[in-house]
């Protein structure tokens, strides 16, 4: 079972990228981030077309989050992540797909820091903490995946000290990073490629993409029983170099039956 999760900065915009990445690499479940589109303007036929079924979370601009899979129904067990009822962006969806339990998030962005938005990414993490704290010990495999708008480690990111006062690189976000992980969840991507720099996003400007000159930002993680059945973790750069394309790779998981 191979398990994605894509960044596609605007469905409608990048529609063409995803339909040909889709073709290409076939992946069993995808987890779809930063939409930019209202709930009826999702472009539902041409996915379901490809053999896709899916869900989504959209919202009118910004964020949307959604989950695609092509080995079965989606029995959708949650949207919105829980904590905060005056939250109204779509940020989070959860469901039941072929045996795994599979999240899609995007988290906060938190720029500028210090700030109310800052402070809001914050609070969004110490939510995600919490729930995610009642998946990680369920007896089946469990994937939170999606930008978590954070790099883990001065590993993840190119150039660490430009980007110490970045709300992605800030000491309380890695620490909140990290908290999560310390519940039992693995990053399939570091725990794969433990010494590697690997990346999963690149800003448009000065051929970064070209330079390599990227981010970590995009995880997925694995509660124990996932973990035990992960065997590869990669990120696909191949969309990154097409035109009209996300500044985002796909980043997927390999698990065993």
């Amino acid at each position: 079972m191979r398990i994605a999760t894509y960044n596609v900065n605007g469905v409608n915009g990048r529609l063409p990228v995803l339909l040909r990445w889709l073709n290409l690499a076939e992946p069993d479940i995808v987890c779809l981030q930063e939409l930019k589109a209202p709930q009826d303007k999702f472009p539902e036929k041409p996915i379901r077309d490809l053999g896709y079924d899916v869900v989504w979370h959209g919202q009118s601009r910004w964020n949307g989050v959604a989950l695609l899979s092509r080995i079965g129904e989606i029995h959708e067990t949650r949207r919105g992540l829980p904590g905060d009822p005056e939250d109204v962006q779509s940020r989070y969806l959860e469901a039941a797909i072929g045996g795994v339990l599979v999240a899609g998030l995007y988290l906060p962005n938190g720029n500028p820091r210090p700030g109310p938005k800052f402070d809001f990414k914050l609070r969004w993490f110490e939510r995600l903490h919490q729930h995610m704290a009642g998946l990680v010990a369920l007896d089946a495999p469990v994937i939170v995946a999606g930008d978590y708008n954070v790099m883990p480690t001065d590993l993840d990111v190119y150039v660490p000290d430009r980007w110490r006062d970045d709300a992605l690189f800030a000491p309380e976000v890695k620490q909140a990073y990290f908290r999560i992980l310390d519940q039992g969840w693995t990053d399939a991507l570091r725990h794969m490629h433990p010494d590697e720099t690997i990346y999963t996003f690149w800003k448009y400007l000065r051929f970064a993409f070209e330079r390599n000159a990227g981010l970590r930002i995009d995880h997925l993680l694995l509660n124990p029983v996932a973990a035990r059945r992960l065997i590869a973790a990669e990120v696909d750069r191949r969309p990154r170099g097409w035109e009209k394309t996300s500044d985002h790779a796909p980043v997927w998981v390999e698990l065993s039956d």
